[in-house]
């Protein structure tokens, strides 16, 4: 029987997903229900899906020569769908990457040898390369793959342009007619606004859409929070239209907000970007759009400094593969993603499994905010920064209060919960969408009244804690 090779993670699948609506389906389609005669080879790996038509999909993807950096899979499926990979291709790696640790046959997609539709396929697919080899023009591959590359890049500047001019319409319109009676329109427009953005290969135009339509009718003062996000989408619109004529730094910033996927082995490739380090795994929160998991992991390296975002995906139902214990430490690389602030990285190399971690370092709130409004400058459509409250005291709402002048405590009912510092100077109000969630009271607990070292998030809603530190043991403990 043919052994599997090196099994490739969600993330790298879904970078090779060629718009949102393609990973979005591809995600519906990466478990096991919809597929039979699945296999994978050290070739490829192989499947057979249920669709619309009274046969099912013969889908097969090559393995062989896809691990090096940037390549992209070979791939064939008789759907008539003219994207590359298709949803059933994705769906298939989906299936393949999120399978269970084991001996060949043990998981959803055993090992095997291709069935003979699979190995016609692989054949023929062989015999091209050797012709493309062996022809005169062979010396050209790699110049008229990068030419490709940069055809396909420019048409898709040019379909991203366009939605963000059709969107600056769209919120011309809505400002014309008077945020009023923006709450009566209804969600169906706004989420065909959202689709065409989505065409348009913009998912984060999208997204900003969808924040649109959240706002709208929200409660008190929507119509603020409304035009703040219109504000805010208006400039990423504008940015994008000249985004050739921004520096690198803010034009990737751009490039991302509106969407673009950059592959973690191209970042992994860049010369000199890795940075190896000994990484306190800060705090862990996992997120779901009903199609995959997103899965958000913080980071601190304990010489360097720095703090760094690690995503990971699963597909529905499945657990993204990345799994560090909190309050772990791991000697690993970390590259980061183009962009300002550098705090999205690509997991490399890992030297050691993780091991028992320390507490972080951490600042007043004071710092906090300051290294939030900076990040904040960089990029403008940041909603919090991760950060380290060292030596606060959660109080909860309704307490009592120093005053600034260390006076006699004010009774506030019905305040909301805060993190202020030892000396009552200060305090920094917390996130909202904590109030309901236990962990507050967990937090509170472990404090015993007394000071605390928090890692969580600062942004404009205030302080979202995700990892306290137990002040007698170390140990740190998850929200």
């Amino acid at each position: 029987m043919t052994q599997q090779g090196v099994r490739w993670t969600v993330e790298q699948v879904l970078a090779l997903a060629p718009d949102a609506a393609s990973r979005k389906a591809g995600g519906r389609l990466g478990t096991a229900g919809p597929w039979s005669g699945t296999g994978v080879g050290e070739e490829a790996v192989w499947g057979l899906c249920e669709g619309s038509g009274s046969a099912p999909y013969r889908t097969v993807v090559a393995l062989r020569g896809a691990d090096r950096p940037g390549a992209a899979p070979g791939c064939h499926c008789s759907c008539p769908s003219r994207k590359v990979p298709c949803k059933h291709a994705l769906g298939l790696l989906l299936l393949w990457a999120s399978d269970g640790a084991g001996p060949a046959g043990a998981g959803s997609v055993p090992g095997g040898e291709p069935p003979d539709w699979a190995r016609r396929w692989l054949t023929e697919r062989e015999r091209r390369a050797e012709r493309r080899a062996a022809g005169p023009g062979a010396g050209e591959a790699g110049p008229k793959d990068a030419a490709a590359a940069r055809r396909r890049a420019g048409q898709r500047a040019e379909r991203m342009a366009a939605g963000a001019s059709e969107l600056e319409r769209r919120l011309l319109d809505l400002l014309r007619g008077g945020l009023a009676g923006a709450d009566r329109a209804g969600y169906g427009a706004w989420e065909e606004t959202a689709a065409r953005m989505v065409d348009a290969q913009a998912p984060g135009l999208a997204a900003r859409v969808r924040e649109l339509a959240a706002a709208a009718g929200s409660g008190p003062g929507w119509p603020e929070r409304l035009l703040e996000e219109c504000a805010l989408l208006h400039l990423l619109n504008r940015a994008l239209l000249g985004v050739s004529a921004l520096p690198d730094a803010p034009a990737a910033t751009v490039r991302a907000r509106a969407g673009v996927p950059v592959k973690a082995a191209e970042v992994l490739a860049a010369e000199g970007a890795a940075v190896r380090d000994d990484w306190l795994v800060l705090g862990r929160r996992d997120g779901s759009d009903g199609s995959l998991t997103t899965r958000r992991t913080w980071l601190r390296g304990a010489r360097t400094g720095r703090t760094a975002l690690l995503l990971s995906f699963g597909s529905l139902g499945r657990a993204p593969e990345i799994d560090l214990p909190i309050g772990g430490s791991l000697d690993a690389e970390l590259a980061p993603y183009p962009g300002s602030p550098p705090l999205r990285v690509a997991l490399g190399e890992r030297f050691s499994p993780p091991r028992e971690g320390g507490r972080p370092p951490g600042s007043d709130t004071g710092t906090a905010l300051a290294a939030y409004g900076g990040a904040l400058c960089e990029d403008p459509w940041l909603d919090a920064w991760p950060a380290v409250l060292d030596e606060v005291v959660p109080v909860p709402g309704g307490s009592a209060l120093r005053d600034t002048a260390g006076g006699p405590g004010v009774e506030q009912p019905g305040a909301g919960w805060q993190l202020a510092d030892t000396d009552g100077g200060a305090a920094l109000p917390v996130d909202p969408r904590s109030a309901e969630r236990p962990g507050l009271w967990r937090l509170l607990a472990v404090s015993g009244g007394g000071p605390v070292t928090v890692f969580g998030e600062c942004g404009h809603r205030g302080f979202l804690p995700y990892t306290v530190w137990s002040p007698e043991t170390g140990e740190a403990i998850p929200l």
